[in-house]
């Protein structure tokens, strides 16, 4: 059976992501920081599972946790937002998301990366967003750690080929979502061409595409935003 960790796996997005990969076949490593209900839950409904608890932005942590872990696919999806204006954000909302998803995401591929390098196979999705591809206010220390996360992606890529390990990342927009239930979406809906917002389904579905379909396609940032961003 092949095997699937999907870090951040008690959001929305992750929970699909999880989901998904196991409704094909995959059993699936479901990581959490704090929300331990959530995720006993969806272990729970997952017939072939375990959770993973760690802190991502502590190494020693991730180390701990991941270092005898052999995957198929690794899907790097944990992320916060804390936004603000630039001139009133503050120290640790810059470094809170910075530390989240960029250093989070360096320690947890480190951590698996060595196995599937001497297996000369496997396949990483890194969850990015639009905000990393056009910048939003508000969203600097979102949108600077969402566009490292493709530069990441497009670096890696490159290194691992070699390898047969393909990088590739997602960049979701407007997504249903605890964060965008409240939001006024009737505007915001007006600037996609699709007339709605997606559904954590929708990404789920390209994030296992690209982990385990796309056999040719690698250093790749794949926008779902239903046009929003073209």
């Amino acid at each position: 059976m092949k095997k699937v960790l999907i870090t951040g796996s008690t959001g929305a997005i992750g929970e699909a992501c999880a989901k998904y990969f196991h409704d094909n076949g995959y059993f699936v490593y479901l990581h959490y920081n704090s929300n331990e209900a959530k995720a006993k839950e969806l272990n729970k409904e997952l017939s072939n599972s375990e959770l993973l608890q760690f802190d991502i932005t502590k190494k020693d942590e991730v180390v701990r946790a991941l270092e005898e872990l052999e995957l198929d696919v690794l899907v790097n999806n944990a992320g916060i937002t804390k936004d603000n204006l630039f001139f009133w954000m503050s120290d640790e909302e810059w470094s809170d998301v910075i530390d989240t998803s960029v250093n989070g995401t360096f320690y947890v591929t480190k951590a698996v990366l060595k196995k599937m390098i001497l297996k000369k196979k496997g396949s990483i999705v890194n969850v990015a967003s639009v905000s990393g591809l056009v910048g939003n206010a508000g969203q600097t220390n979102y949108s600077a750690a969402k566009g490292a996360i493709i530069a990441f992606t497009k670096a890696l890529s490159a290194e691992v080929a070699r390898y047969t390990i393909r990088v590739n990342a997602v960049a979701p927009g407007l997504i249903e979502s605890d964060m965008t239930k409240e939001l006024d979406l009737k505007e915001m809906k007006k600037a996609i061409p699709l007339r709605r917002i997606g559904k954590p389904e929708e990404v789920a579905e390209c994030v296992f595409f690209l982990g385990d379909k796309a056999s040719y396609v690698t250093g790749e940032t794949l926008n779902i935003s239903g046009g929003m961003v073209r």
